[in-house]
């Protein structure tokens, strides 16, 4: 068993579900959702409801985590004994989270850190954040927790759909995704990150239900070969079909480990609108 004592930082858009955040113990630094008149912390003083009942009068912004609020975060892991962290946080082609937090340096407070950028984003991050908590629990030293950790956000991929773009062209989110995909054959995308982490076309259907049943084909063909893997259907206020499609994932990929569905984050919702389905699958072994 190792003696160290290793800390696990993840921004909020790596949507973590809380019973995995309680489990490890992780610290959380949330992203900011800017309105006309308030700013709030991504998950802490506004909820997803929140966003996408005001979306009919006002679809705000979102900006990084604070640098006070990261640097508090550092603090408190010292403070609470830590000598070591492995922070994991979403795709730097995405935000500049990964460049802030990275930005403190290498041992920040006097705390030994390992930066992850999982080019990847929400739980396609998260899931990693998860893995980190369970090889720390099992005792691994550091090294091989982060050796771990780089390996299991390689073999992670997220699948999702988008009632619109509109919401991802506005937040400057479009990647390499075109923005006037087939809107007269009412042609959908199934986005994904590619290995920069910028969002890509994988393939497009038509019409919504058709793009959802080609991101679950996605999803299971990611798993082809796994012995070890995990699988997620995230939603943005579309539960009903989340719930649906995970009931179809776990009957095609019966052997998983875990299996994680909820609403996405506040300041995702910003980025993707209501509507928003993601399906995922991280490969373990």
């Amino acid at each position: 068993m190792s003696e160290e004592k290793i800390a696990i930082l993840v921004d909020s858009c790596s949507d973590v579900p809380r019973e995995y955040r309680d489990k490890y113990h992780m610290y959380v630094v949330p992203l900011t959702i800017i309105y006309k008149d308030a700013q709030y912390r991504d998950g802490v003083d506004i909820q997803p409801e929140d966003v996408l009942a005001r979306f009919s009068e006002e679809i705000p912004s979102t900006s990084l985590p604070s640098p006070s609020t990261v640097a508090e975060a550092f603090k408190r892991i010292k403070a609470d004994g830590y000598d070591k962290v492995v922070a994991v946080l979403i795709s730097s082609g995405l935000s500049g989270t990964y460049e802030l937090v990275r930005s403190f340096g290498p041992a920040p407070e006097g705390l030994e850190t390992r930066y992850i950028d999982t080019k990847n984003i929400g739980i396609g991050s998260g899931f990693s954040a998860i893995r980190a908590g369970e090889l720390i629990a099992k005792g691994l030293p550091f090294a091989e927790v982060c050796r771990q950790v780089e390996s299991a956000a390689r073999h992670t991929k997220l699948f999702f759909c988008v009632s619109t773009l509109e919401y991802l062209i506005k937040g400057g989110r479009i990647g390499l995704v075109s923005g006037m995909v087939g809107t007269i054959l009412d042609l959908k995308p199934v986005i994904s990150c590619n290995e920069d982490g910028i969002y890509y076309t994988v393939a497009k259907a038509r019409g919504r239900q058709k793009s959802l049943d080609l991101a679950l084909e996605k999803a299971v063909e990611s798993a082809a070969g796994a012995i070890e893997y995990n699988i997620t259907v995230m939603h943005g206020a579309a539960k009903e079909q989340a719930d649906a499609l995970l009931a179809a994932l776990k009957v095609r990929l019966p052997d998983y480990r875990i299996a994680i569905e909820g609403q996405i984050t506040p300041a995702l919702v910003v980025h993707t609108g209501p509507g928003l389905i993601g399906i995922g699958v991280q490969r373990l072994a």
